[in-house]
């Protein structure tokens, strides 16, 4: 058996493959990166591996049974690029991909939803064995700005008081191992999120209870916050994108109780609090 793991040297594809490596061994797992250089402190075998290179990616692909496909980060061109994939999988004879989407795809407002949604249906279509990772929010994606939030005075955002269930990047690594390591998850759509809810008021109150600084958090409308974005580097189509999540983080849309992914690693989720004390 080997198992595929593209975006390998990314955040959450290292950690994949750790969790991989103790759960089926080093010699059934196979780095998919375009970096191999970037790739050998993973210590498992590499092959080159480009979303846009349809050319080569057939024989890449040559002997993978089973495909974690994390998806691309160029948001507009992931569609295609899974597309490609997805293509070349087919053709190599890849028996099963499970797939890392959005929570609630089907329903949330979150713009990124699009792409996950066309790439789940091109999956299911493709006739090949499939399971469906709808992963929430990232906790990194918050506590990274913890440190402009501790120089500036204040957290803040957009997202009003709704509610987050987040979970850390290796809470949905080892769920993403657990589940590729297992055929009995075939066919199967999970909605992953964290076991701990909270607001982002709440994450202001933790960062200062830890840091014993008064950091309350501030709520600003849209436009606002993405100017403010805007002056920190941030490029303007990402900075109104990073906006609008949080404002789809208002109505709910990264917020879910089923617990399942914690059901799937057999343990709670990292907390909040546990996140902002390892940013620290």
């Amino acid at each position: 058996m080997k198992i595929g793991v593209t975006g390998a040297t990314g955040q959450l594809g290292m950690l994949v493959v750790e969790q991989l490596k103790r759960k089926v061994g080093k010699d059934n797992v196979v780095a998919l990166v375009r970096n191999i250089e970037k790739a050998k402190a993973l210590d498992v075998e590499t092959r080159l591996f480009d979303y846009n290179n349809t050319e080569k990616m057939d024989k890449q692909l040559d002997g993978i049974d089973r495909l974690l496909l994390i998806s691309a980060n160029e948001i507009g061109k992931r569609a295609q690029q899974h597309k490609n994939v997805i293509t070349a999988a087919k053709n190599a004879g890849v028996k099963w991909i499970v797939y890392t989407s959005l929570l609630h795809a089907n329903t949330t407002t979150l713009n990124l939803a699009e792409e996950h949604l066309e790439t789940e249906k091109m999956i299911i279509s493709s006739g090949i064995d499939y399971t469906i990772l709808r992963n929430g929010w990232y906790t990194e994606n918050y506590t990274g700005s913890i440190e402009g939030a501790l120089g500036g005075g204040a957290f803040i955002g957009c997202a009003g008081s709704g509610k987050i269930s987040s979970a850390a990047r290796k809470d949905y690594a080892e769920a993403a191992a657990v589940v590729i390591a297992n055929e009995e998850h075939k066919g199967k759509v999970f909605e992953l999120a964290g076991d701990y809810v909270y607001t982002l008021s709440d994450l202001a109150a933790e960062i200062s209870k830890q840091t014993g600084m008064d950091i309350p958090y501030k709520n600003l409308p849209e436009v606002e916050y993405a100017k403010i974005l805007e002056s920190f580097n941030i490029p303007k189509a990402f900075a109104y994108a990073i906006a609008s999540w949080d404002v789809s983080a208002s109505k709910g849309d990264l917020f879910d109780t089923t617990q399942q992914l914690s059901k799937l690693i057999g343990r709670p989720t990292t907390t909040m609090a546990e996140s902002v004390k390892q940013a620290l």
